[in-house]
């Protein structure tokens, strides 16, 4: 069965960037400190990240995060989703309005314009057709941005939320939670390493 799983990393006060994001910076300023648990030699981060990319059969972004992915400064054959890991899912884009070029011509980008219903909807049929082909059951995995992330927890459209808590206080930048509607999570798994707190809950 294919799972929408939302999985980011947060600072201890609940940021996913630091302040001032922007193209040339996507995780604004000291937002780097949010993900040392991707670069870490620690095997437990490594573990984690390998089968966070290796359950992956379609990946949900946000358009700003998108410009940041696909900017100048973005990723490239080292630092990518899952980079070294795993071959390459589909990535479905949530936008108002498809881009006019894509840097990243070796991804498979698909952009949505109906909406985070629709992208997911997208995605889970990209991840049950992976699925198919692979033998192996594959997910739709929500990399972010926090807003679409959050948006998505509102719509009801999240089966499970994986938090990377990383020992760091930012003070300011993007929430992951504005004002969402409550939601009740039963705690599946917890794993502490000298980067992060790993933590996986279904959401009811």
């Amino acid at each position: 069965m294919t799972r929408i799983i939302a999985d980011i990393s947060v600072s201890l006060d609940g940021f996913v960037t630091g302040p001032d994001p922007g193209p040339h910076s996507g995780l604004g300023a000291g937002g780097m400190a949010l993900h040392t648990w991707v670069f870490s030699d620690d095997p437990d981060d490594r573990r984690i990240l390998r089968e966070a990319t290796a359950r992956s059969g379609a990946v949900v972004l946000g358009r700003r995060l998108f410009d940041v992915v696909d900017g100048p400064k973005g990723w490239d054959d080292s630092i990518g989703y899952g980079a070294g890991e795993v071959g390459k899912p589909a990535f479905v884009v949530v936008t108002s309005s498809p881009p006019k070029s894509v840097r990243l011509t070796g991804l498979d980008w698909t952009f949505v314009t109906t909406g985070l219903s629709d992208a997911v909807t997208t995605a889970r049929k990209r991840a049950e057709a992976a699925s198919s082909d692979s033998g192996k059951n594959l997910d739709v995995v929500l990399m972010g941005g926090g807003a679409s992330i959050g948006s998505a927890l509102e719509a009801g459209l999240v089966d499970v939320l994986t938090l990377h808590l990383a020992p760091v206080v930012l003070g300011s930048g993007t929430p992951l939670f504005t004002g969402t509607a409550p939601r009740t999570l039963v705690q599946r798994s917890v794993i502490s390493t000298s980067t992060a707190t790993h933590l996986t809950y279904d959401v009811l």
